[in-house]
């Protein structure tokens, strides 16, 4: 606080430096408290979660789609052997691909048919890292490199 003479001023026993002392570990303490409630969210390397031995291609129907980062999640229904339905969630790269190669939130709607050609994941559950989807007119979004040493 200033007084009338420009002067900080202090309240009955303490110093200049104590109040900046004080003022410092409110402001970290602060931006510690406001980090702690960010969410944290580890992205995982390819050959930590999925098979490059193991590709993938199915047809199925967007039940639902998350778009989050790291990566956009893309749940279908997949029809399994036997002609039973399978839910296969499968995981794209960040929004910021689909937008840069002309595809918005609209064309992932749910009840589009999609082909993917991608990886399994390793604990072999019905989920996939994608390499490429496929549109019913043709058009194709890429992921990741055509090798199987990146997804």
């Amino acid at each position: 606080m200033r007084g009338f003479s420009g002067q900080a001023s202090c309240h009955v026993g303490c110093t200049r430096g104590s109040v900046l002392q004080e003022l410092t570990t409110f402001v970290m303490t602060a931006c510690l408290l406001a980090l702690a409630g960010a969410p944290l969210s580890a992205h995982h390397s390819f050959s930590a979660e999925f098979d490059a031995n193991r590709p993938v291609g199915f047809n199925g129907t967007i039940s639902k789609v998350q778009w989050s980062n790291p990566n956009v999640l893309i749940y279908l229904v997949v029809k399994g052997s036997g002609g039973s339905a399978e839910e296969w969630t499968v995981e794209a790269s960040t929004p910021g691909v689909f937008f840069r190669q002309g595809f918005s939130e609209r064309a992932l709607s749910v009840g589009t048919v999609l082909a993917v050609d991608g990886y399994r994941a390793k604990d072999g559950s019905r989920r996939a890292t994608v390499r490429f989807l496929t549109f019913p007119d043709g058009r194709q979004l890429s992921f990741g490199s055509s090798g199987t040493s990146a997804p």
